[in-house]
């Protein structure tokens, strides 16, 4: 079995140097986390707000921290003192809140609108044809980016519907792509080398990485 670090090396000397990976690493413990570190990685995502506070004050201090499942609106004050990048981002009241909590620690956070484009209904996000109205609408919103879009394709063996939907959220992306909207959040353990090649430049990956979840 490999390793945390060489898991990581592999990884890393595989995927294109302008992909940011992010190590997800929800019900992983410390001492997981802290292997990754050592071996050089700094980005980690975590899906429970609960799980995230905890992990944050026990980890080192410069670890960026992504929120990358769903985020209920009474949660973000929790993490908004020192969340990186929230990842998520599914409606405009949640945009709201996250501007509302931002202003409060004096800070502006970075965020990624998250495109609805599988087939399973339970997975959220705006519609293909909302976002360039949301993205006007956020502009009104002083600390917050909007930095890109995020998207999770169905989950299914259908290759080929896996990348008729990576293809569709990256035509928006490059129909709204800026300086400042440059991130394409798309693509975990099973299908990010599909999302790389369908132009995401950040992937998610916790199995890849950690070995399988218990």
């Amino acid at each position: 079995m490999m390793s945390i670090g060489s898991n990581l090396k592999s990884l890393n000397s595989s995927i294109p140097k302008n992909i940011t990976l992010v190590a997800v690493s929800k019900t992983k413990p410390n001492s997981d986390i802290l292997s990754a570190y050592n071996a050089g990685q700094r980005i980690f995502g975590e899906n429970r707000v609960q799980e995230l506070e905890i992990k944050q004050k026990e980890l080192p201090a410069d670890i960026q921290w992504h929120m990358i499942g769903h985020l209920q609106t009474n949660k973000v004050k929790h993490i908004a003192p020192f969340v990186s990048l929230i990842h998520a981002v599914d409606s405009l009241r949640l945009l709201q809140e996250i501007n509302k909590r931002a202003k409060q620690n004096n800070r502006t956070i970075d965020c990624l609108l998250q495109v609805h484009i599988a087939k399973e209904n339970t997975k959220s996000g705006f519609k293909i044809e909302e976002i360039k109205t949301v993205l006007e609408t956020s502009n009104a919103f002083k600390n917050i980016t909007i930095k890109g879009l995020m998207a999770m394709a169905t989950f299914t063996n259908d290759i080929k519907q896996i990348n008729t939907e990576f293809m569709k959220v990256n035509k928006l992306f490059t129909e709204i792509k800026t300086k400042k909207i440059n991130t394409l959040s798309i693509g975990m353990s099973g299908d990010y080398e599909l999302a790389i090649k369908n132009g995401s430049n950040m992937i998610r990956l916790g199995s890849a990485i950690f070995g399988k979840r218990n």
